[in-house]
C-alpha cells in the first residue's frame, strides 16, 4: 500500500509569520492536530516547517508565553521528515519511527506540499487490512468444515 492512499490531499497549512494563536485557531476550526508551515515561493508552497497542538502546549502554554506574541516561525518543528505518495506505508512508519513524529507532510516531485499523513490514518489502513484478512480465515474455517464433513 502507498502512502498516497492513505494520505490526507488536503493539508491545512499557514505563513510562519502568523501567530501561534492563529494557529491554534484553526487547528481548531479544521479539526486538526497540526499546520504544515509553507513558504510561498514563485507561486508554489514550499515545506518551511510543522507546528502541532503539542508544540504549542509545551513551548507556549507551558512556558506561560503569550501565544499572540510569538509566532509559528518561533515555535514550529524544523526540519521536516517528509515522504513522497509513492513511498510503500511501512517506509513512512519507518520513517516515523526514526524521527519521532507521528505526521509526515507529503511532498511531490518538485518539492511542493501535496498531503499529509498521519500516524491516525496508518492505524485505520491497516486495522482495515488486519480486518480482511480475519475474513479470510474466517472463510477458510468455514470452506474447510463443509469440504470435511
Amino acid at each position: 500500500m502507498r502512502v498516497a492512499d492513505i494520505c490526507t490531499l488536503l493539508t491545512v497549512h499557514m505563513e510562519s509569520s502568523a501567530s501561534v494563536r492563529d494557529a491554534a485557531k484553526l487547528m481548531r476550526e479544521r479539526h486538526v492536530g497540526a499546520v504544515v508551515v509553507v513558504d510561498r515561493r514563485n507561486g508554489t508552497r514550499a515545506l518551511d516547517g510543522i507546528l502541532t497542538d503539542r508544540d504549542i502546549a509545551i513551548s507556549v502554554v507551558a512556558a506561560g508565553i503569550d501565544p499572540d506574541t510569538v509566532t509559528v516561525g518561533d515555535v514550529m518543528s524544523r526540519p521536516v521528515a517528509t515522504c513522497t505518495a509513492d513511498q510503500d506505508l511501512f517506509e513512512a512508519i519507518s520513517t516515523m519511527r526514526a524521527h519521532g513524529v507521528r505526521r509526515l507532510p507529503m511532498l511531490n516531485a518538485t518539492g511542493e506540499i501535496a498531503g499529509i499523513v498521519a500516524a491516525d490514518d496508518i492505524y485505520g489502513a491497516l486495522a482495515t487490512e488486519l480486518r480482511e484478512l480475519s475474513r479470510a480465515l474466517v472463510r477458510e474455517q468455514a470452506r474447510e468444515m463443509e469440504t470435511r464433513a
